[in-house]
């Protein structure tokens, strides 16, 4: 069993949604708004090391009146534990949990565990399946996925989402160094990810579009 998993993101209209060092604030508060109405419907918030090392973010519900105890557990992915002890995903205003491959350093997997719950799963890599299986275990059964561009690939090769909300903004990046929603590997043509469109729905001068997603067997 794993949770049910929803891949959330904004991207600009050329399909960026950050440079390669630094965020990009690409949507409209009001989508932001949306977003921080969605975390306070999941039990996890889930992102990659490079997000906590890059943007150091809260992973908090803060842009909307909200008690503490309705805060998702953080949930990172993180093969070798690299996760900075001052980060701010640990700090005391939600759970966190870090997720680590066995070759993650001793030393560092001990300091996290004095900070917050840590899973092993995977050897040299992270086995995202089977850290699913282990964060369902836990009770967490719905997880809201904020990830970067790496994560969000491996995430889908595992046929791990069930849906894709993307709010496009009214901005074009460029560049050779920025990130697209997807990167990786790829898929090879044949076995591309098909979406179903579920709802399309305009938010000020931006475009949000929510996908049902279909993997073929």
């Amino acid at each position: 069993m794993k949770p049910y998993i929803h891949l959330n993101s904004a991207m600009t209209a050329d399909g960026k949604i950050a440079t390669s060092n630094s965020s990009l604030q690409i949507s409209s508060k009001d989508d932001l708004i949306r977003v921080h109405k969605l975390r306070c419907k999941y039990d996890g918030i889930m992102v990659g090391i490079n997000t906590v090392l890059i943007d150091d973010p809260k992973l908090t519900i803060h842009k909307i009146d909200a008690k503490k105890e309705d805060n998702p557990t953080r949930i990172i992915i993180d093969s070798k534990a690299r996760t900075p002890l001052n980060a701010r995903v640990l700090n005391d205003d939600a759970d966190s949990v870090i997720v680590v491959s066995k070759k993650a350093p001793e030393d560092r997997v001990d300091k996290l565990k004095n900070m917050c719950n840590v899973i092993v799963a995977g050897e040299d890599q992270i086995d995202l399946p089977l850290a699913m299986s282990k964060l369902y275990d836990m009770g967490i059964l719905s997880i809201l996925l904020e990830g970067g561009s790496t994560l969000n690939f491996s995430m889908l090769k595992d046929k791990l989402v069930d849906k894709l909300s993307v709010c496009v903004g009214s901005k074009i990046l460029g560049g050779f160094d920025s990130k697209t929603l997807v990167d990786g590997e790829g898929f090879n043509p044949s076995e591309c990810i098909n979406l179903k469109i579920e709802n399309i729905e305009k938010i000020d001068d931006d475009i949000l579009v929510e996908y049902r997603i279909i993997y073929e067997n």
